[in-house]
């Protein structure tokens, strides 16, 4: 019902992110340099230019050099006392490029950064077990800045923590945002069943009365007992809260909006710092979940409450650190230079920037040496998610519930692809349709049904989306677009139930949603012992590239579309006739006579020490067709995965 989408889309439109507005909103951050005085100097980054990279893929391999191109900056440097200003295009650094199929080469070597399946930001609602009681807590993680715990003692009082430290009574955190008096602090909670109760009990532990008096305390708890003048510390809370150091991310906010039901207004979006009324919230629900019988705590395992983070945002993480060594590097020559300097040059080193993109590239944990025995292992590893690396899990640590499969994961994470050993269900791979949205939320399409009727459209849902939808599985028994069983088989909330045909939302695009590009290369998959197919998986891309590839004999349907995206196999552009063939190259004349040359790769070493060799498939004379395919791999035949004989 649905096209099987272009398969590594997700890694390539990041990348392109990154180019067009990633590296810009970089160097916006860092625009406008000023010295410590801000008397002498002040720079500005106006513009920056990614260059044509010097040689293609191929030739970098063959060389043993890196896919790149240079970066140049236009730097504007006013210098205020003599009130002179200079621009000068600089240098920055070669910047590696991805690839048209979502690999980098790096000194030769091809490479995959793999994207990582994290705790998203925003706020989340936790429960904790004191002597046999359920209390129920809060946690807000933010993009960057300080994280903040609340949770509830036996007795009903709220306590919050800043970033791990002591923990202080909720109220004095209030004080701190400006509600002073007690009534003030009763009346923001008006209406809420229980909040009196637990209220008194943390005033009553409170012993603050005035803004600075709290100002003062939350200081003495985050600095280990330093006592502050009443203006620092004023100072000091503010800072934690402020835009420069605390930013909650465009997902972290939309979250939260969605949670608590708040208008998406432009400004609201835009809006990544917590105000007082969002900790009301916050608390308002804590104090909600503890007066509930039966209430529960969020489900950190759940995909609504992880985001899929991507080359584009990992790589650019990684140049803001490189900006902000420049920048420190900057402001100290700024007040050690002599002030009769017009030109930005001498301010301005690129090696922290460099050294920062080299070092992501080559240690990071999650840029790896791309898997290349054959090509459904090259498709396989950029379709990876990955749950460890920096800021994620670590094997050590993991429990068996962050491994297990979740309901959520249906139609978006393969339940059966995953390594078997210490990485199992920590290494996961999308499922055949599943897309990554601009949240990094993983969505996954569903045709939408009406009255027992399919109607066509196609919606893409995520994990938090499709809980309120009942949604019926693929084989579905339907006729003319009708379901034809009164009851029909649907899961609700990740549950299965039957219910009537009347009451069903949607139903699956195919069979073989909910699973990974080399499961679905299993015929009769429904047939299998789980713990056997994903040996089977996992064995397929161990497979060796034959001299002849054959194609299956009993084939799924997937293989044409496996292959089409690996960037391994020559499809003609253009529509005409083969005026030329051999093992080297294939040339299409076109209507208007003009050839087009498709040079052919002989023989190259893989990184699996395999061989790549692309032989052509067309013959001298024959008429092809826009797309049409002109060349094989070595595991592929007739425009077709085929990796065994």
């Amino acid at each position: 019902m649905a096209e099987t989408p272009n398969l590594v889309v997700s890694q390539v439109e990041s990348f392109k992110w990154l180019i067009e507005k990633g590296l810009k909103e970089v160097f916006e951050e860092f625009s406008s340099i000023k010295d410590f005085s801000a008397k002498k100097f002040q720079l500005d980054f106006t513009s920056f230019e990614l260059a044509e990279p010097k040689f293609d893929e191929y030739t970098a391999k063959d060389r043993k050099l890196s896919y790149e191109a240079p970066l140049k900056v236009r730097v504007r440097l006013k210098n205020l006392i003599m009130n002179t200003e200079k621009e000068q295009e600089i240098f920055m650094a070669d910047f590696p490029l991805m690839t048209s199929h979502g690999t980098f080469i790096i000194s030769g070597i091809e490479r995959v950064v793999v994207p990582q399946l994290a705790r998203s930001t925003g706020v989340s609602f936790t429960a904790q077990e004191l002597k046999g009681k359920k209390t129920f807590g809060a946690k807000i993680i933010p993009g960057r800045g300080a994280w903040i715990e609340l949770e509830t003692d036996l007795d009903g009082t709220l306590y919050v923590r800043i970033d791990r430290k002591r923990k202080f009574p909720v109220t004095t955190l209030l004080r701190a945002f400006g509600v002073v008096s007690n009534d003030k602090i009763l009346a923001l909670f008006d209406g809420i069943p229980g909040a009196q109760h637990h209220l008194e009990k943390t005033l009553a532990k409170d012993h603050t009365t005035t803004i600075d008096e709290a100002s003062i305390e939350i200081h003495k708890r985050l600095r280990d007992g330093d006592l502050a003048a009443a203006d620092n510390a004023r100072e000091f809370v503010r800072s934690i809260f402020d835009k420069e150091r605390y930013d909650l991310s465009r997902v972290g906010r939309f979250r939260f909006n969605n949670r608590f039901g708040i208008k998406e207004t432009t400004k609201e979006i835009e809006r990544r710092t917590l105000s007082l009324s969002d900790i009301v919230s916050i608390i308002s629900h804590i104090i909600h979940l503890n007066n509930t019988p039966g209430s529960m705590e969020d489900d950190i395992d759940h995909l609504g409450s992880r985001r899929v983070r991507l080359v584009g945002e990992l790589f650019q993480q990684k140049i803001r650190v490189g900006m902000a060594q420049i920048k420190r590097n900057i402001q100290n020559r700024m007040s050690t230079i002599d002030t009769n300097v017009t030109l930005p040059v001498q301010f301005i080193s690129p090696k922290p920037l460099q050294a920062r993109m080299k070092e992501f590239f080559t240690t990071n944990q999650l840029s790896q040496f791309m898997q290349q025995n054959n090509a459904l292992d090259e498709l396989e590893h950029l379709r990876t998610v990955s749950a460890l690396g920096p800021g994620g899990l670590n094997r050590a640590r993991a429990g068996y519930e962050v491994r297990d499969v979740h309901p959520s994961h249906y139609g978006r994470l393969c339940p059966i692809q995953t390594p078997e050993g210490p990485n199992i269900g920590l290494i996961l791979r999308l499922a055949t349709y599943a897309r990554i949205n601009d949240f990094g939320m993983i969505e996954t399409p569903y045709a939408v049904v009406k009255e027992g009727k399919i109607t066509g459209e196609v919606k893409y849902l995520n994990a938090l989306e499709e809980e309120n939808s009942s949604i019926a599985h693929a084989a579905t028994p339907v006729e003319e677009n009708k379901i034809i069983p009164e009851m029909v088989e649907v899961r609700v909330k990740g549950t299965p139930q039957t219910l009537p045909r009347s009451e069903v939302n949607f139903i699956d695009v195919a069979t073989n949603q909910a699973f990974s590009i080399a499961t679905s290369m299993i015929p009769f998959l429904n047939h299998d012992d789980a713990n056997r197919a994903l040996m089977g998986s996992n064995m397929q891309k161990q497979a060796t590239p034959c001299i002849v590839p054959e194609v299956p004999l009993v084939a799924t349907g997937i293989e044409e579309v496996a292959i089409r995206d690996t960037g391994r196999i020559v499809f003609s552009n253009v529509e005409g006739i083969v005026s030329y063939v051999d093992g080297k190259s294939v040339v299409v004349k076109d209507s208007k006579g003009n050839s087009h040359k498709f040079p052919l790769i002989n023989f190259s070493m893989t990184n699996g020490f395999t061989t790549f060799h692309q032989r052509p498939s067309v013959e001298l004379g024959q008429k092809v067709k826009k797309g049409m395919v002109l060349a094989d791999s070595s595991s592929s035949s007739g425009g077709q995965m085929s990796i065994g004989q």
